[in-house]
């Protein structure tokens, strides 16, 4: 396995050539081999979905006859709302949740939803790749997960039906968002109003007016053509949108080792063209975004201290919750602290 620098630059150059890829079909073996249902809930022509396909044909590459993998995208086996049950009953193996999906699990996993906490996608790298950021790969066992990796969505940026210059702004406005205690209350405490809503409803509650704001990725304000609806987007990066991939804790422990290793191995190197490949999406869409009828919002540094001034109690709100040990170690890998 080539897990070099160069190696990884190959296999990252590989990825794109999958968006083309039917599937890879694994040689034929006497012994029946083990099947890993990967499941997920977007289309296959995301960085999730793309990464999702690269496993199967990494595992079907160098496992041929061992492993077997199928891909179940878009909700086609499991939905947002039944999909980690399905993993703790290994009725599924693999999923990619986004990480606000665990609360009910692991409340320290909340750390990834806190306003500004990340001044980067560098910093939350930095996190991740640390100790307590690993830690948290390993926080639900208890509930028969275990995480493999962290996988990127990218920074969130604000949309909406107006201009959003400062914090007061948004007040008033109903905002999308995923189910999370703490954007609620990012939300409350710019006196906006948050709506929970599935990912697939967003686009067709901003038709009918239901909310005037959401929060996500440039890729997939881009991909959903939220700009038909919400023609004002200001530059935030006041938060992460990743996912984790996990398993199931029994099934994964009960591969051979040899085996397990090899697929720790693979998901080493599907991670790194997944996290590069969502990193080139979200830029493309920013450059696409600005050169249509966007009207795209750049704060200076003391706009996003404001910004960041507004949303900052909700660290307080929840460190009781999330352990203030964790919230330092995440301050730390910013740039300014980053070398302490």
């Amino acid at each position: 396995m080539n897990t070099s620098p160069l190696g990884r630059c190959r296999l990252l150059l590989g990825f794109a050539a999958l968006l083309g890829f039917a599937g890879a079909v694994g040689a034929a073996s006497s012994e029946e081999p083990i099947v890993i249902k990967f499941s997920h809930v977007v289309a296959d022509d995301t960085p999730k979905g793309q990464g999702a396909i690269l496993f199967k044909k990494l595992v079907e590459e160098r496992l041929a006859g061992k492993v077997s993998v199928k891909i179940f995208p878009n909700s086609s086996l499991y939905g947002d709302a039944d999909e980690l049950q399905a993993l703790r009953d290994n009725n599924v193996q693999i999923l990619a949740p986004s990480l606000a999906k665990f609360s009910q699990y692991s409340k320290q996993l909340q750390i990834f939803d806190l306003p500004f906490l990340f001044d980067d996608l560098a910093a939350v790298n930095r996190f991740q790749q640390r100790a307590k950021g690993r830690q948290l790969l390993t926080g639900m066992q208890e509930s028969n997960i275990t995480g493999l990796a962290y996988w990127h969505n990218g920074m969130k940026q604000l949309s909406s039906t107006k201009a959003l210059n400062k914090p007061a702004d948004a007040k008033g406005l109903a905002f999308r968002i995923q189910s999370s205690p703490i954007i609620e209350s990012q939300f409350a405490a710019l006196g906006a109003t948050p709506v929970k809503l599935p990912f697939a409803d967003t686009l067709q509650a901003m038709a009918d007016g239901k909310v005037q704001g959401t929060e996500n990725t440039w890729s997939n304000i881009y991909s959903q053509t939220y700009e038909k609806y919400q023609p004002y987007m200001t530059e935030t990066n006041h938060g992460v949108l990743d996912y984790m991939l996990v398993t199931n804790t029994k099934f994964w422990y009960a591969i051979p080792h040899a085996t397990r290793t090899e697929l720790e191995g693979i998901i080493e190197d599907v991670t790194f063209a997944v996290n590069n490949a969502a990193e080139q999406q979200n830029v493309d869409a920013r450059q696409r975004l600005s050169q249509g009828k966007t009207k795209l919002i750049t704060l200076t540094e003391q706009e996003r201290s404001e910004w960041r001034a507004a949303m900052q109690p909700v660290w307080k709100q929840y460190e009781a919750v999330i352990g203030a040990d964790i919230i330092n170690a995440a301050e730390q890998v910013n740039r300014k602290n980053a070398g302490k």
